[in-house]
């Protein structure tokens, strides 16, 4: 008789976007699995973007200190692994630094990660992901749960999901309110600033195209920043509207619980690829989404296609050409002209309620 599976830990390091992305893995495995409890390992800054998540039972993050000091990161796992008996390690990026979570637990039937040159010793079902079949990076985290197959049907749920209490949710919307957001009106969150510049579309054709969506549907776009730069880039941007009415840059979100309650609260997202939007797709928020150079629209864009869409370079070029450009040139292959026809379409069909 087989032992059932009761316990599985998912390792999923690095920033909102990928740790969103992930959640099909644990949505699956609660489907496939309804007894089990899933412990989610994160990094503290995001953690709390998951409180109340019905599919994870345990967020068990590890922080900036914990992370950069090897003597206290293995102190920290091993204390991880010697507090729980996993049947399961999903490691989904197998890192150098993540064997350590197996290290420490070989006597866990199923040690799971990403085929690496290095991992085979630690891992005993390496999953080879990345391959052209696979249309996106639900996909190639999916695959992760091949071996559980032995175990149990599995059902493969590719839908991203986060959840706000509505509680949190009605709270937030009473502050913007108080901020002057008219929810009679279509409310659109704007990311038209980020966090690496290299990503950060052409300020002057963003506001070119914000300011064909104000003149045609009149909404109310609430812009997105973090951190002291991005405000002052995202408040720059609005002085250069002329202060624009329709711009909002008062409404603050100061944690990502404020985040996740803002973007509930939207209507449609618009703007540069990031974590964000990953956040309003999980929410299905529609968004249309502006890709910068190195990052494959085909990848990080997943779920349904009219809902859910982008632009890249790529779309608008060859791999020969890529090569022959700089990054900065091959962004600028997107054109206003490119973005407002798109984002248009798409507005027309999920504003017009408002």
């Amino acid at each position: 008789m087989k032992k059932p599976i009761k316990h599985i830990l998912i390792i999923r390091f690095r920033r909102v976007g990928d740790s969103v992305l992930a959640v099909p893995l644990c949505t699956s495995l609660k489907k496939s699995f309804p007894d089990v409890q899933i412990d989610f390992v994160l990094n503290s800054a995001i953690a709390s973007l998951y409180e109340g998540h019905p599919d994870i039972d345990k967020i068990i993050s590890f922080t900036d200190e914990e992370n950069h000091s090897l003597i206290k990161y293995l102190s920290r796992v091993r204390q991880v692994m010697q507090a729980t008996k996993y049947d399961v390690i999903i490691d989904m990026r197998s890192t150098v630094k993540t064997l350590f979570f197996s290290l420490f637990s070989l006597n866990t039937p199923y040690r799971i990660g990403t085929k690496k040159g290095y991992n085979v010793l630690l891992h005993n079902y390496c999953i080879d992901n990345h391959n052209d079949n696979l249309t996106d990076m639900v996909q190639h985290n999916l695959q992760l749960l091949r071996p559980l197959e032995k175990e149990a049907k599995i059902t493969y749920d590719p839908e991203l999901r986060l959840y706000v209490d509505e509680k949190e949710k009605n709270s937030f919307r009473s502050y913007m309110e108080k901020q002057g957001v008219d929810f009679s009106r279509p409310v659109i969150f704007a990311s038209v600033v980020t966090r690496v510049a290299e990503k950060m579309w052409n300020p002057e054709r963003m506001k070119d195209v914000l300011r064909r969506i104000i003149d045609k549907y009149q909404p109310q776009i609430i812009f997105n920043y973090t951190g002291n730069r991005e405000e002052e880039l995202a408040k720059a941007l609005h002085k250069e509207l002329d202060n624009d009415p329709h711009i909002f840059t008062s409404v603050r979100a100061d944690s990502l619980l404020d985040l996740r309650a803002m973007i509930a609260n939207c209507d449609f997202f618009f703007g540069n690829e990031g974590g964000p939007r990953h956040i309003a797709q999980s929410f299905g928020i529609p968004s249309y989404a502006i890709f910068s150079p190195g990052i494959v629209k085909s990848v990080w864009l997943p779920g349904d296609k009219e809902r859910y869409q982008g632009i890249s370079p790529d779309d608008l070029s060859s791999p020969t050409q890529q090569g022959q450009m700089s990054a900065q040139d091959y962004f600028n292959l997107i054109t206003v002209d490119d973005v407002w026809k798109e984002v248009d379409l798409m507005l027309n069909v999920y504003l017009a309620k408002k």
